[in-house]
């Protein structure tokens, strides 16, 4: 039987979230009372989002400098560039999502405009030091929180935190329309100036909003074990055979990123499936901090963890083996396999040739081991504990076998 776990978990839509009616609250609304925040702005990716948010800051600021994980979406930087910027990675704290606190300071200067603190995999990000930096030397804080969307920090949700944040409503997210992003921010003029600079950069587009809504159509459909290997799972395969591991991981996108208005059809869809959003990150949680323990028990493997005083949304959980070469065993065994296993990122932000002129600086060695031992598994309901259980196999299988190769190896070197 056709069988693909989705690699994150997303949320399923049904076919009465198509047919809500205009009495339901709209997903503005929904979002705003979720997130704990007076208004939020609906547009059409969570890098559109990004791409105004820096446009508006940069509209009455000369400063041109935005400082980001070494480690994070290739997105980031194609999103700084369209804003007329320029990205300057900084790297992480050794095997962290975090910036290194002390390089963070010393690459603050005096053309600094934003520092973004990415809560990945769901994980909310140590705001303190970020917060404490840029508050004293007037930069702005924009919180990506694309995978976080529900995630708290020290009691806040996070994203809501800094100046600005933004959440992503992609496919395979926990709410999702498709393609769309969520904008908030702390400051009734700033989100003034943010719905201000959305208006003029918007574009409507009739025959793409009908292509989007065909597609969410098509996700309600097959987002599920069997829709999902025949449109992720049969390329995902092609594209390993291939070994073009950027492509199978989704990391190649198109250079210019679209600012488009979001249909109302799409915005009652989300909003009806806001309802059920709670519930699900709840239970999801609850799965992964119980399957998060089975695998620390496994040698040779770390788990990203939630910091004290926070709580992730976990689409999926991420693992760093010892070594990228004990990481390529893993995903030999495991990537194609169906089960919801497969990576993150695949290199820092100076590994990918399309960035080479966008990303200045390096070498980022903490970023740079995580794109090589980092891999994740997926946090979705379709992954059943019999299924998660082959997964833990396979992961123990690859362990045995490096113990009994390091343990020739150090008896033929003796």
């Amino acid at each position: 039987m056709l069988c693909e776990i989705p690699p994150t978990a997303g949320m399923p839509l049904f076919p009465g979230d198509f047919l809500s009616g205009s009495g339901q609250a709209d997903l503005e609304t929904a979002l705003a009372e979720f997130l704990q925040v007076e208004a939020t702005q609906i547009e059409s990716s969570g890098t559109a989002c990004l791409v105004i948010a820096l446009a508006a800051l940069s509209e009455t600021d000369r400063r041109k400098s935005v400082i980001v994980p070494a480690y994070t979406c290739p997105l980031v930087a194609l999103a700084i560039r369209q804003a007329g910027l320029r990205a300057k990675p900084v790297d992480t704290a050794p095997d962290s999502f975090d910036f290194d606190v002390e390089q963070l300071k010393g690459a603050v200067d005096e053309d600094t405009l934003a520092i973004i603190p990415t809560h990945m995999g769901g994980l909310p990000a140590d705001l303190e030091p970020t917060m404490n930096i840029a508050g004293g030397a007037g930069i702005y804080v924009i919180e990506d929180a694309a995978q976080a969307l529900g995630a708290r920090w020290r009691g806040k949700r996070a994203g809501t935190v800094g100046d600005i944040g933004f959440f992503s409503l992609t496919r395979g997210k926990g709410l999702t329309i498709y393609e769309g992003g969520v904008l908030v921010a702390r400051d009734e003029e700033m989100r003034r100036r943010l719905a201000q600079c959305g208006d003029r950069m918007r574009r409507s587009s009739g025959l793409s909003e009908m292509q989007k809504i065909i597609e969410l159509v098509g996700y309600m459909l097959l987002y599920n074990p069997v829709g999902l290997s025949l449109v992720y799972g049969m390329p995902l395969r092609f594209w390993l055979k291939s070994k073009n591991y950027e492509q199978a991981a989704g990391d190649v996108f198109e250079e210019q990123i679209p600012v488009e208005a979001v249909g109302n059809l799409r915005r009652r869809v989300g909003a009806a499936a806001s309802s059920r959003l709670a519930a699900m990150l709840e239970d999801s949680r609850k799965r992964a901090l119980r399957r998060a323990e089975l695998l620390r028990a496994l040698p040779g493997l770390k788990v990203m963890g939630e910091a004290e005083g926070s709580e992730g949304t976990w689409p999926f959980l991420c693992l760093l083996a010892g070594s990228r070469e004990e990481r390529d065993k893993i995903m030999d065994r495991l990537w194609s396999r169906g089960l919801g296993v497969t990576r993150l990122f695949i290199h820092d932000l100076s590994g990918y040739s399309y960035l080479e002129e966008l990303v200045p600086g390096g070498p980022f060695p903490n970023a740079s081991s995580l794109a090589d031992r980092m891999f994740t598994v997926s946090n979705s309901h379709w992954l059943d504990d019999r299924s998660f259980d082959k997964i833990v196999t396979d992961l123990q299988l690859i362990s045995r076998k490096d113990d009994y190769h390091d343990i020739g190896h150090i008896t033929q070197s003796g």
